[in-house]
């Protein structure tokens, strides 16, 4: 294994270009300058870059020795589109677009990493790093594997790692099998009969139907998901009507729903469609359902899962790793790459301690501290898997 105290001589560097991508976030397929910067660094250490996947991605090789195996490491781009609150010094330079997931710094921590297996060469087959846009609602992933990304640039392994605030500083977390939820929208349009609020009865009302839906939807997690089972049904939106005394013609709902099993996201489907049915039919209304399949739940493979998280307890020790870590509700793209190639996605600590602040927050902001911790972990992994 290669001594990693060098890599700490790049520190100031690399939270220099944290920084800097911090303060010029870009949306999902908008990556342009980030790109540029990213390539361009690769570039100049000598890695093979190829520029156009999914519009804005970049995917970067580099070969050592003579050996077969082949590694792939991902890490996302892309802002959210949040008014900074932050007030630092770096804070986002562009109004509505801001790093609120840490993106920015999960880019500087695979640079890093990359930076340093340029140096040290120290590993025996191909690395590709994949930086990926458009993780955030946008399915970058999918579009990268849809333009060929595992085709062109095969991988026996993928691995991805994101920060989590709440967990200890530079901590790693593992955890086999279902990890993240799958994402499925929801939209509704409930249709009924407009007219004077004097006069409901002369009307069909949407927003009564709406609400009946909203408390009969409660009853699907409850009695047709098992208590084991994870599920969370959100109606997280429901616009209707402008005046006080006009009952409106429709209703729109926007619904968000997450299961961690595919079994139980089909049931949801079925569930979710047949009470809406029902509800608006009592009323004599309508209802369209447009269903939208989003991000698939993320399932670590357990032999990669196992080594990754060994390779972590071989460099920090039990006092390093997040133990016993949960399954988490939030969603990740990563999960396409899951379904074509073995890997696993693992976690580092943000940071658990007073002014910690959960990610999509306008005063969130990325660790510097761990930044070093996040690129010495994909050097160690790297050299582990490429022996």
């Amino acid at each position: 294994m290669t001594d990693l105290s060098d890599i700490h001589a790049s520190s100031s560097e690399m939270i220099e270009l944290r920084q800097h991508i911090h303060a010029h976030p870009e949306l999902g397929y908008e990556e342009f300058a980030t790109s540029d910067l990213v390539a361009q660094r690769l570039a100049d250490w000598g890695y093979e870059v190829h520029r156009g996947l999914a519009g804005t991605g970049v995917v970067a090789t580099l070969k050592s020795g003579t050996g077969s195996r082949r590694i792939g490491l991902r890490a996302d781009m892309d802002a959210l589109p949040v008014h900074e609150q932050t007030g630092l010094p770096y804070a986002s330079r562009h109004a509505g677009k801001m790093h609120a997931c840490g993106h920015d710094g999960h880019t500087a921590m695979l640079l890093a990493a990359a930076k340093h297996l340029a140096q040290s060469r120290n590993f025996d087959g191909t690395l590709n790093l994949f930086f990926q846009p458009a993780e955030e609602g946008l399915a970058g992933a999918r579009r990268m594997l849809e333009d060929g990304a595992l085709e062109r640039f095969p991988c026996d392994a993928v691995f991805a790692m994101h920060n989590m605030p709440g967990y200890p500083a530079g901590k790693l977390g593992f955890r086999a099998g279902p990890f993240m939820a799958s994402a499925d929208q929801v939209a509704v349009r409930v249709t009924g009969v407009g007219g004077h609020g004097a006069m409901p009865h002369k009307t069909v009302d949407p927003v009564v139907v709406c609400a009946a839906i909203v408390f009969a939807l409660q009853t699907v997690v409850s009695r047709n998901v098992a208590p084991l089972d994870m599920a969370v049904i959100t109606v997280g939106a429901i616009h209707a009507g402008e005046a006080s005394n006009v009952i409106p013609d429709e209703a729109r709902m926007a619904i968000s729903v997450r299961a961690l099993r595919p079994e139980v996201r089909d049931e949801l489907e079925r569930r979710i469609k047949a009470v809406i049915a029902a509800q608006a039919a009592v009323y004599g209304a309508s209802a369209e359902v447009t269903y939208e399949a989003s991000y698939p739940v993320l399932v670590n493979d357990t032999e990669m899962t196992a080594f990754a998280e060994k390779v972590a307890r071989d460099w920090v020790g039990d006092a390093g790793m997040v133990e016993d870590l949960a399954p988490l509700t939030g969603s990740e793209d990563f999960a396409w790459f899951l379904q074509r190639c073995p890997g696993c996605y693992l976690i580092i600590g943000n940071g658990d301690g007073e002014g910690s602040c959960m990610v999509h927050n306008p005063g969130y902001d990325f660790n510097d501290d761990i930044l070093m911790t996040g690129a010495g972990y994909w050097v160690r992994l790297v050299e582990s898997f490429l022996v």
